[in-house]
């Protein structure tokens, strides 16, 4: 008896995807095999998202066909593709704030009982499907989710997919606000997934969890395929050597001068949040010339607000805020700008950025009364559009235009351009929040190179970031936040990134745990 042999979950053939001039996807083929873990990986505007949008339905294809289980299909819509089974868990979370959990993974599947809706069987369903694949969402159910951390948000997406009969599942940068304990939670999930015959897309800028997580792995390049290659017999520097196409340095970077005086401190610093909590305590922080001052911690314990009370967009309730010896505090974002504190935005698409602007007039932002763009009072167009295309060459910003709508550029690019006309400020402070966040490993590479060289020229900078990897690779120093306070300030040469995943989930290390650091450091360059 001849046995048959089932199709993949998806394949896609030719897929080709325009948006005017700019062929995002070229003729891309792409299989998901069933039951396991395919990671698409690529540099920004490479068009792995534009890939998986046409596979949900967000975008139409131009050409190409799309099978799910062996069937051919066109989907119109995400409803389209849900009801085939595809799921996709993006970067930026789809849930709705002021409402609960539960109301969030029902939302437009309601079932209903007599013409209501009924909630106790769609209850007794979620609490199924959270504890078959051991989530904590139901102990949330009736909790707002504005009221839950970013990692209980996205088992909250990933339930809500679950929910609504997703087979088929695409994960959009998944872990980058999770500690390195909720990374390896997802791991066992998506473990459990694929073990119970679900298929995943795994898109990460991460190469070592690509590595760990996936079956195989294809790689994006200027829209068309590079190659796809089994991760089990691949490394690091060969996915980064397809991703670009030239060897990545990411090291980590000492600095090659002692640091010099403070230039940034805050003394007890008290912030309160948006709804009148105190977000930050009693903080304590100090940015010498020349040194990088890492940040670390889970999203939402308290980095937003401390960081905004230091650039000047929240006011503080109590301490004092100090650059260069004089008193800042009450001062505006303005007049901060002109003493010569840059930042880099935590959100590129509403903080850095108007969307609907051009190249040109984001150029301008922050620059608006500077002498070299405004001549008798008005702005100097030319200057600014010369300003503009010095950054988007310089910053290999694409399309390589001024003239582009900033909103139709892809992230990766929306924030080279933005760490770009912040460092073109000629600042002495950089604060800069997640600046690799969303962005490539050429990128990536790109970023830490001038963060790097602004530290040797002298500037202050306090780099605030999730990635353990960009803070132990880029800090002198590392300042753990956790529910507003500092947990700890540690070097990042004394501590492994088990400790620091243990100061972002609140644990204190004991004298015990330093020591077992500080060995496992020296047995690790012994064997070096």
């Amino acid at each position: 008896m001849t046995g048959t042999t089932q199709p993949p979950a998806v394949r896609m053939e030719g897929i080709t995807k325009r948006f005017g001039d700019v062929v995002a996807n070229d003729a891309v083929d792409f299989t998901l095999e069933r039951g396991s873990v395919h990671a698409l990986l690529g540099e920004n505007g490479s068009g792995k998202t534009t890939l998986m949008s046409v596979l949900y339905g967000l975008y139409e294809k131009d050409d190409g066909d799309v099978f799910v289980d062996g069937e051919r299909r066109a989907f119109d819509s995400p409803r389209d593709a849900m009801d085939a089974g595809i799921g996709m868990i993006h970067q930026h979370f789809q849930l709705v704030e002021p409402m609960t959990v539960l109301q969030n993974v029902i939302l437009g599947h309601e079932p209903t009982d007599g013409g209501l809706v009924d909630e106790s069987s769609a209850r007794e369903r979620v609490v199924d499907i959270c504890r078959r694949y051991d989530f904590d969402v139901d102990r949330y159910l009736d909790t707002p989710v504005r009221d839950l951390d970013l990692g209980a948000r996205q088992r909250v997406e990933i339930v809500k997919s679950l929910y609504r009969g997703a087979d088929v599942l695409v994960f959009d940068e998944p872990t980058a606000v999770l500690t390195p304990q909720e990374v390896d939670r997802l791991v066992d999930v998506m473990n459990e997934l694929t073990a119970a015959g679900r298929s995943l897309v795994f898109i990460t800028h991460k190469l070592d969890e690509a590595l760990a997580v996936a079956d195989e792995v294809t790689v994006l390049r200027d829209g068309e395929v590079i190659g796809t290659v089994d991760a089990a017999d691949t490394t690091e520097q060969q996915l980064a050597r397809m991703m670009v196409g030239r060897e990545v340095l990411t090291e980590r970077r000492p600095r090659e001068r002692d640091p010099g005086p403070p230039r940034l401190v805050a003394e007890g610093l008290h912030v309160d949040g948006d709804r009148s909590r105190e977000q930050v305590t009693d903080v304590d922080l100090t940015v010498h010339e020349g040194e990088i001052l890492g940040l670390a911690g889970v999203q939402g314990n308290g980095q937003t607000e401390l960081v905004e009370a230091i650039t000047g967009q929240r006011s503080v309730s109590a301490g004092r805020i100090r650059f260069d010896g004089e008193d800042i505090t009450g001062t505006s974002r303005r007049r901060r700008i002109r003493a010569g504190i840059a930042y880099v935005p935590e959100d590129r698409q509403t903080e850095g950025l108007v969307q609907e602007y051009d190249l040109v007039r984001n150029a301008l932002l922050g620059n608006q009364t500077v002498g070299q763009f405004v001549t008798r009072r008005f702005v100097d167009w030319p200057a600014v559009r010369d300003h503009a295309e010095a950054i988007v060459t310089e910053y290999d910003v694409q399309p390589p235009t001024p003239d582009a709508r900033a909103g139709s550029l892809s992230g990766g690019n929306q924030q080279k351009f933005i760490v770009g006309r912040e460092i073109e400020h000629d600042p002495d402070v950089m604060v800069a929040a997640h600046p690799t966040r969303g962005v490539d490993i050429g990128s990536i590479e790109f970023i830490h190179d001038r963060l790097v060289a602004l530290r040797e020229t002298g500037l202050a900078v306090l780099l605030v970031s999730s990635k353990l990897e960009e803070i132990r690779a880029l800090s002198d120093r590392i300042a753990v936040m956790y529910e507003g306070e500092f947990i700890d300030v540690v070097d990042p040469d004394d501590v492994t990134d088990e400790d620091l995943g243990l100061l972002m989930a609140g644990r204190r290390l004991d004298a015990e745990s330093r020591a077992g650091s500080e060995t496992d450091a020296a047995e690790d360059e012994v064997e070096s």
